[in-house]
């Protein structure tokens, strides 16, 4: 935006001009603000039935051509096995003695809540023991429940409040459940469905922030009050102990009942990523004092900061994307001397970290592929060690000490996973100080990976700024500029595409001989916040750019020609491939659009986009608008003699995160232009689309179905294959 001392600083003609710029903005965005010129607003309500006849109708169009496609049916019963497998991996959470796990399969479609003992969970076939069946729950109560979380009070997990969506939303009924009658308390913690945070004080008082009432949320719809409720009482005698403000994302609390080192910490968002923090010391809240933007987290003595900007302290700056280790004594004294436990390079970046009882275990991105780093303290100084782990590919750590189990076994025990685009999942059990890993789990392969391979590559971007990507070739391919190929992207909130590996897509899609590309472009995470922030609010072109430039490198490469490029992207990525396809439509042959973001005049008004405008910018805001308005999708859908390509939208009547207008919205507006555009709205699903297998089966077949009707014949059904799981590939790229 413009701004100076005063208008006499510029000569005449200047200042003339300052004001026609200055009117034109102001132009702009009461344009912004006027609603009445959008024909298509009344798809926003979204349980209207005018509005859902219209989606019933586009469904059926949707449906009637994609399921034409002579291998829908079996693709998608071939996904669902997939999804279904019994050798799948259950994901687990450690609780005192037991693992718990969600487990959804084909006889179980919205999940069984279990648990097992660690001892168990080493067998092939572990016994479980079932907490609660949601199938059976939402018979019972004529309800389509779905699994939102479960919290415990340790050490004995006895008692948990659990988390019930209806329909895969966000927003969660809450009920307090005995895990060893395995019922729910009668007379319990209860609450109804609303975006709800809540923690156990202690074993008759809990910590609730959720919908009060008029002015107890925040504009993005998340809680803003936070009140102490004690078992018995109505939680309309609930004490209120903290309050950020109306204009913020959220107000959070924490608490931490390690022995020893109790501690309740309140927070509010005043952005996607900001926070600010106060310690609760008796009835006072002390203010804990960090960089606004950097992530502050208690480790028993000691205290974390991850920082997300340049951060000066004594005379020394750390550079944004470390990680700082400090005594928790020292810093509440306001003497904290840091040390770093991560800085980042050129090409490393920190992807995340876990604790045991006496180590921090670093996620490192070196140029997108995984390694492992432990630090221990040993007395005197920080210890680095690199630890020996298979590369390139995807690495997670996940610590299974269990601060509240007195004497833990496990204080020093990890879950490492590995995967990539070939290899699927492993998973070891791991100690710290050592490189010797138990197999614990591994995946069959569900597709034929012989002949396959990946490579990196770097395309070069608008502003000569260096893009890596990687391309997973099927057997056989050339590079004779006819391979049908995928271009997957997100670029947003500084979340990192690192190497996958689906059964699903492998089927669906690079069996069959497609390409798959994956872009790392900015705004995402690959290269820590700076990456991210390169391509913020006013500077998102950027990431479109990149993306862009991806595309452009795979055709130049003769990996594909642009007839036969689809692209694919989901919320943020639904919004990047919404744009990119605007910006250059004759370099692409299909889009998938899924849950996006579209309508970026509205998106801050509709359900949770209010807290995303640190990522894109204020609408409302002339500057701000004047940027994205020049890419916004929804306002730039061009007429109808305009050549662009064939789209499909998915979205989901229950996501209460991302509107489904979005999609409704550009569909219908691509739709009355003559532009060729379906869309294909599930009922449940929340922001992920599907609430069971058999919906994301269904959804998966009916995005690559579109993709080959677009971009050409597949190749003949791929064998069934199930392998067992190689091992994790070594060496580098």
């Amino acid at each position: 935006m413009w701004h100076s001392a005063g208008a006499s600083a510029f000569p005449a003609p200047m200042t003339k001009l300052l004001a026609a710029a200055s009117l034109l903005l102001a132009m702009t965005a009461a344009l912004a603000r006027d609603d009445t010129a959008d024909p298509w607003l009344w798809l926003e309500e979204v349980q209207a039935e005018r509005a859902l006849d219209w989606v019933r109708e586009r469904n059926a169009e949707t449906r009637s051509r994609i399921e034409a496609w002579p291998a829908f049916a079996a693709t998608r019963a071939r996904v669902r096995e997939i999804l279904d497998a019994s050798d799948r991996i259950p994901t687990v959470v450690r609780r005192g003695d037991h693992l718990y796990n969600l487990w959804q399969d084909a006889a179980n479609p919205r999940g069984l809540w279990r648990r097992t003992t660690l001892a168990e969970y080493r067998k092939a076939d572990p016994a479980w023991q079932v907490l609660l069946d949601l199938d059976a729950l939402g018979r019972a109560e004529g309800e389509n429940w779905t699994w939102g979380g479960a919290v415990c009070y340790g050490p004995e997990d006895r008692r948990c409040l659990l988390m019930l969506s209806r329909g895969g939303a966000d927003a969660v009924v809450v009920r307090e459940f005995d895990t060893v009658r395995r019922a729910f308390v009668e007379g319990g913690f209860a609450l109804p469905e609303a975006k709800t945070d809540v923690q156990w004080a202690d074993a008759d008082t809990v910590y609730v922030g959720t919908d009060f009432g008029p002015g107890s949320l925040t504009d993005a719809g998340y809680p803003r009050v936070i009140k102490r409720w004690r078992r018995g009482r109505p939680l309309a005698e609930a004490e209120t102990v903290f309050e950020a403000r109306t204009s913020d994302v959220i107000a959070g609390v924490g608490v931490d009942r390690t022995p020893g080192f109790e501690r309740t910490v309140f927070s509010r968002a005043p952005d996607f990523f900001g926070s600010e923090l106060w310690l609760l010391r008796g009835d006072a809240l002390v203010p804990l004092p960090k960089p606004a933007d950097a992530q502050l987290d208690f480790w028993y003595e000691r205290v974390l900061l991850a920082l997300r900007s340049d951060w000066t302290q004594e005379g020394r700056t750390w550079p944004k994307g470390s990680l700082l280790v400090a005594d928790a004594n020292d810093y509440l004294a306001g003497r904290a001397r840091w040390t770093a436990l991560f800085t980042p390079t050129a090409s490393r970046s920190l992807a995340g970290h876990a604790t045991t009882r006496h180590a921090v275990l670093l996620e490192v991105l070196d140029d997108v592929a995984g390694r492992l780093v432990e630090r221990r303290f040993d007395g005197t100084r920080w210890l680095s060690r690199e630890v020996a782990t298979p590369f390139p590919g995807t690495l997670h750590v996940q610590a299974l000490h269990d601060p509240l189990v007195a004497d833990d076994p496990l204080a020093e025990a990890y879950l490492f996973g590995y995967t990539d685009f070939l290899t699927p999942d492993t998973l070891a059990l791991a100690r710290t100080g050592s490189d010797v890993r138990e197999p614990l789990k591994a995946r069959r392969a569900w597709f034929e990976a012989a002949g396959m391979r990946v490579e990196q590559r770097f395309a070069t971007s608008k502003d000569g700024t260096r893009v890596p990507y990687f391309v997973v070739w099927p057997a056989g391919a050339k590079a004779d500029a006819d391979q049908p190929a995928l271009l997957y992207g997100y670029g947003g909130f500084e979340s990192a595409e690192q190497p996958w590996y689906s059964g699903a897509w492998g089927q669906a899609w690079m069996a069959r001989g497609g390409v798959l590309a994956v872009a790392n472009i900015r705004g995402g995470g690959e290269y820590g916040p700076g990456w991210h922030q390169a391509a913020l609010k006013r500077n998102r072109q950027r990431a479109f750019d990149d993306f862009i430039a991806v595309a452009e490198d795979l055709v130049a490469r003769r990996i594909t020609r642009p007839a036969r490029l689809g692209i694919m992207g989901g919320s943020n990525g639904g919004l990047l491939v919404g744009a990119v396809m605007l910006q250059r439509p004759e370099l692409f042959g299909a889009v998938v659009c899924q849950v996006p973001l579209l309508d970026m005049k509205r998106y801050h008004r509709l359900l949770a986009g209010a807290s995303w405008m640190s990522e894109y910018g204020d609408p409302d805001d002339p500057g701000d608008w004047a940027a994205i308005a020049a890419y916004s999708p929804y306002q730039n859908v061009p007429p109808r003699d305009a050549k662009l390509p064939p789209v499909l939208f998915t979205t989901s009547t229950r996501d209460d995160r991302v509107h489904p207008g979005h999609a409704r919205k550009m569909a219908a507006r691509l739709k009355e232009t003559g532009h060729a555009a379906w869309l294909y709205e599930n009922i449940e699903g929340g922001h992920g689309g599907a609430a069971d297998n058999a919906q994301r089966a269904d959804m998966l077949a009916l995005e690559f179905g579109f993709l080959w009707q677009q971009l050409g014949d597949a190749a003949p059904e791929p064998p069934h294959t199930e392998h067992q799981a190689p091992a994790p590939a070594a060496g580098h790229r």
